[in-house]
């Protein structure tokens, strides 16, 4: 069967239901949460939308507390299944688009919109790949199931409560990452770094950090940073500032308001799991701020920030790097940080490879961090995960693939977390073809319109051939 054709002629709809999805913005949000809707009222509306679509579809579907829901097809008695990860959830969208992130846009070829590509455009090919072989009534030997989550970008409490109170998959896939297949993925450490020292005055001739702030999700890195300073010699300082901007190749912008400086730098976002694809604002404008006389518990909160994590990506500074032969090196993302009166801290997102040590990991971290004034709290941790190369899950996508591209079907790992590990088996599988430029998490993300039908199109035949596996 021709999977491509038949998926073409769904281009119309397909695009329709995705632009519809991604006028939407799921943004988790605390303040609008409620028993049926835990990550806020947006992320519940994505949800539904999924959730209505494939009731009218035909799907058996469920809603599980608002964390997840699922649609599901083939025989109903059948004893396991296999799922398809997906998430409506999105990262919050910084200023700087071309067009607005949540009025999604077609321009030469590709869809523009924040969740383009991770991962509501993957998400919708997954559902047209379900809804073609229920159209097609193609015969299954397992149950199928395409699952939405919706807190994939900060903590996967919806797949953790999915597997509370449905059961563990045969096995399956996550649309949510890079073709071909990515079948290891580095642990993941969240933490934060809460500095201790005690608020000093500042004393004749230092300059005073009345605040300091920084991004918005310890998974991206910080595009933008703001500092407010007091004290004597600021107009000097603007101009000291004005000339590192220059050197470093820096945006950057300076204003004197009522014996306040306020200093504000412009990085390049970038997902925590390549943090030096990057440019880290904040630790930009702390290495400027390092060099300034400060006063005392200013001065060590940024000498940290400059001495131990700006322009160090594996954890050198840290005293925690290391490196696999399977996932690579360890990376470190500072992805919050804030400093003022009352709380001063950084939140770092950690990537760690499959064999890393983890004990040794976290004794050097708390005593580098004791030494420089700061405590960790916080701590959330990821293991890695990894599947057999030799698995029947492998071997199916890797044929599938083959013969739908004619591209080599190369086993891949990842910094990045999916849902994938969430299950026994899992791998990530696309939608982001080789060589394509990877826009998840910055401005102007966009997906192909062509490589969304593509991968479509292998999502079907995909789910067809695992459904009908012996395992």
């Amino acid at each position: 069967m021709n999977w491509q054709e038949k998926m073409n002629e769904k281009q119309d709809s397909l695009l329709s239901d995705l632009i519809s999805l991604l006028r939407i913005k799921s943004v988790k949000d605390p303040g609008s949460s409620s028993a049926s809707a835990p990550m806020g009222e947006r992320v519940a509306e994505a949800l539904e939308f999924m959730l209505g679509k494939a009731r009218k579809d035909g799907f058996r579907t469920k809603n599980i507390e608002g964390y997840a829901g699922y649609a599901e097809m083939g025989p109903e008695d059948a004893e396991g299944y296999i799922a398809v990860l997906c998430h409506v959830d999105v990262v919050p969208a910084s200023a700087g688009w071309t067009s607005p992130p949540f009025e999604p846009e077609i321009r030469e070829g590709k869809l523009f919109g924040r969740g383009a590509i991770d991962d509501k455009g993957p998400t919708m090919a997954a559902y047209y790949a379900f809804s073609l072989l229920k159209e097609l009534g193609l015969p299954l030997k397992h149950r199928v199931r395409i699952i939405f989550g919706t807190d994939e970008e900060s903590g996967m409490s919806c797949m953790a409560k999915y597997l509370e109170t449905e059961p563990h998959p045969i096995t399956g896939f996550a649309p949510d990452a890079d073709f071909p297949i990515i079948y290891a993925e580095k642990g993941q450490v969240n933490l934060q770094l809460d500095y201790q020292k005690e608020d000093t005055s500042a004393i004749a001739g230092d300059i005073q950090v009345l605040s300091f702030q920084s991004g918005e999700r310890a998974n991206v890195v910080p595009d933008s940073a703001e500092a407010v300073l007091f004290g004597q010699g600021l107009s000097d300082a603007a101009e000291r500032f004005k000339s590192y901007c220059r050197k470093q190749k820096l945006e950057g912008s300076s204003s004197i308001d009522q014996d306040q400086l306020t200093l504000n730098v412009k990085g390049q976002s970038a997902h925590a799991m390549e943090p030096e694809k990057g440019i880290n604002a904040a630790a930009h404008l702390a290495s400027f701020l390092s060099s300034e006389k400060l006063d005392s518990r200013g001065q060590g909160y940024m000498e940290f920030i400059a001495g131990h994590l700006a322009g160090d990506h594996y954890g050198k500074g840290l005293s925690i790097d290391f490196s696999d032969e399977i996932t690579g090196p360890l990376t470190v993302n500072p992805g919050i940080f804030r400093y003022g009166t009352e709380e001063a801290f950084i939140h770092l997102n950690i990537r760690c490879p499959v064999k890393t040590p983890y004990e040794e990991m976290h004794q050097n971290l708390e005593e580098t961090a004791r030494t420089h004034g700061f405590r960790i709290s916080g701590l959330r941790e990821r293991l890695p995960h990894h599947v057999d190369k030799n698995h029947p899950l492998i071997k199916t996508l890797q044929r599938v693939y083959l013969e739908e591209t004619g591209l080599e079907p190369s086993l891949l790992t990842t910094g990045g977390n999916t849902y994938a590990r969430m299950i026994n088996n899992g791998v990530a599988f696309g939608a982001l073809f080789p060589g394509r430029e990877d826009k998840a998490h910055q401005k102007d993300e966009y997906i192909i319109i062509e490589d969304l039908l593509k991968a479509a199109a292998i999502y079907v035949r995909a789910i067809h051939e695992l459904a009908n596996l012996d395992y």
